[in-house]
Formats: C-alpha cells, sequence, structure tokens
C-alpha cells in the first residue's frame, strides 16, 4: 500500500509538470505560428499538445494509485484509461517521426519544399497521425490476444494489456521507425557536409551567385540538431521499457512486471516532459519567444504595481516610471 501511494505521488508530481511544461511550450509556438505564418511549426505545436494529452492522461491514473484497494477499478475503465495512455504516446513518438521527416524533406528538397508542404499537407499529416495513433491506442480493445486473460482489480498497463502487444508495437514500428530515423540523419549529415564544402568553394573563388545557392539556411541545420536530440531522448527513454516487454514475452517465469511499470514505464511517459525542456533550451526561436513572453509579463505586471501605488510624484512621474520599464523591456529584449 505505501509503495502504491509513493507511485502515485510520482506520477501526480510527473503529470503536472507534464502539463504545464507543454502548455507553455504549446503556448510560445502558437504565438510563432501566428507571427510568422510557419506551417512546419504545426507539428511542434502538435508535440506540445500530444505530450500535454499524456500527462492528462496519466494524471487520471493517480486517484487508483491513491485510493484504497476497497474500490478497484472497473477492467473496462481501466483499459480505456491505458487505451487514452498508449494513444497519446503513439501521437508523440509519431510527431517525432513527422518533425524528422519534415527537417529531412527541407534539406534534401530545399526548392520544392514549400510547394509539397502546403497547408492543406500539413492538415492531412496531422489528421492521419491522429487517426493512427488512436488505431493503436484502441487496438488492445479489440484484440482478445492483446489483452490479459484475469484482472485483480489494480489498475495498470499490463493489468489489462499483454507485453505480446508491446512486442508487436516494437517489431512492427518502434524499431522500423528507429533505421529509418539513422537513415534520416546520415542523409542529412551527408547533404549538410556537401553544402559547406560547396559555400567553402564558392567564398574562395570570391564571388557568391545567389541565383545557384540553394535556399538552405543555418536554422535548417539547426533544427536537425534539435531533431536528433529529440530522437535521441525518446530512443533512451522508450528502449529499456520495449526491449523488458519483448523479454517478458520471451520468459513467462522472469515477473518483471514491477520493474516494467513502476520504473521503466514511468521512465518512457517522461520522455513527454524532456520534449518541450529540449525545445526551450535548444530551439532559438522558442527561446526568444519565450523571453519576450517574460517581458511582457513583467511589464504587465510592474504598470498594474505602478497603477495601485500611492501617487508620489504625481502623473508625470508615473509617466516616467512607465517609460523607463518600457524601454528597459525593450533593450533586455534586444540583447
Amino acid at each position: 500500500m505505501e509503495s502504491s501511494v509513493s507511485f502515485g505521488v510520482i506520477l501526480a508530481v510527473l503529470a503536472s509538470l507534464i502539463i504545464a511544461a507543454n502548455a507553455l511550450v504549446a503556448m510560445a509556438v502558437l504565438l510563432l505560428i501566428l507571427k510568422n505564418d510557419s506551417v512546419s511549426l504545426c507539428f511542434t505545436l502538435n508535440l506540445a499538445v500530444a505530450d500535454a494529452l499524456l500527462g492528462l492522461a496519466i494524471s487520471g491514473l493517480v486517484t487508483d494509485q491513491l485510493s484504497s484497494p476497497a474500490r478497484p477499478t472497473e477492467k473496462t475503465l481501466c483499459s480505456l484509461r491505458m487505451a487514452f495512455v498508449t494513444s497519446s504516446a503513439a501521437a508523440s513518438v509519431l510527431t517525432v517521426m513527422l518533425i524528422a521527416f519534415d527537417r529531412y524533406l527541407a534539406i534534401k528538397q530545399p526548392l520544392r519544399y514549400f510547394q509539397i508542404m502546403n497547408g492543406f499537407m500539413v492538415w492531412a499529416c496531422l489528421a492521419g497521425l491522429w487517426l493512427l495513433s488512436n488505431l493503436i491506442g484502441f487496438l488492445p480493445l479489440g484484440i482478445h490476444g492483446f489483452q490479459q486473460t484475469t484482472y485483480k482489480g489494480s489498475c495498470s498497463f499490463f493489468a489489462v494489456f499483454h507485453p505480446r502487444f508491446v512486442l508487436t508495437l516494437s517489431c512492427v514500428g518502434f524499431f522500423p521507425a528507429l533505421l529509418l530515423f539513422v537513415f534520416f540523419y546520415c542523409d542529412i549529415l551527408k547533404i549538410a557536409s556537401t553544402h559547406s564544402q560547396q559555400i567553402r568553394n564558392t567564398e574562395h573563388a570570391g564571388a557568391i551567385v545567389r541565383a545557384h545557392r540553394p535556399p538552405r539556411t543555418p536554422n535548417d541545420f539547426k533544427a536537425v540538431r534539435t531533431v536528433a536530440i529529440l530522437i535521441g531522448s525518446f530512443t533512451l527513454s522508450w528502449s529499456p521499457f520495449l526491449i523488458t516487454s519483448i523479454v517478458q514475452v520471451a520468459c513467462q517465469e522472469c515477473h518483471l512486471y514491477l520493474v516494467l511499470e513502476q520504473y521503466l514505464w514511468l521512465l518512457g511517459v517522461g520522455n513527454s516532459l524532456l520534449n518541450p525542456l529540449i525545445y526551450a533550451y535548444w530551439q532559438k526561436e522558442v527561446r526568444q519567444q519565450f523571453s519576450q513572453m517574460a517581458l511582457a509579463m513583467k511589464k504587465g505586471l510592474t504598470t498594474c504595481l505602478l497603477r495601485l501605488s500611492p501617487r508620489d510624484g504625481g502623473p508625470e512621474g508615473r509617466r516616467e516610471s512607465v517609460r523607463y520599464i518600457t524601454t528597459m523591456s525593450h533593450s533586455e529584449l534586444e540583447g
């Protein structure tokens, strides 16, 4: 009982952090989309939404962990909760794949990128992504072989879903996607190396001909670095859970469910907290948007406090204070 309460507390803290961090990133990216009209940022926004939904999904499990054993959860309700968790996690993983492919396409086909990845294509990709995610999440509810035959009332992932479901996802989705990531990244590194060599050759010749230079920007290659970190984080977070699940299928006498559910599953879910932190630290435009949001809040709060403060110095003094705050905010933003 004590371990269940401790696990529930950890789950509650993790869910709160995931929701808060991804809500902030979603707000910053949404403002960037409205400001720059960038369709590729819609994928980043979708990643934040998927991770926030995962945090919301696991927060529904907190009550089960903190409640007494006298109130067991019905199997149908537990299955629906775990399906929601799985579909949200699948949406997060698939969005990382989509972001990687988007950056690969921007560098591989720079002249045709905006023709291919237009608004219709972006929304079609996102609609297909959520359809596939829900299909993956709710798949065990329609296939009897992916369900556990016995249920003891304590709601957890492997209490309702059989490890062979994770085995199927690993063999059909995770490991092939990982190989595809490696191919994308190796090809991108090759393109980046060729691009840098062309720039050096052109600069050495003393004439940069813009008409023949592909419209790739340093931001494209910096975005690839962020995607590589996302993929590395995703791999390190979910690989232990998936590999141990495969071991559990192969070795029925091993009884690894406790390790899987209370340690490795939490490690995988923690990837949804790492994603917004990675974007907040590594993506320059998101970092700048956070700075602008913080300065706007600081300016608004200071102005509000000045209005509530005693009227020392008269209206002219208050106007000078507000003017000073505005000037300082702009200089901090430029710096």
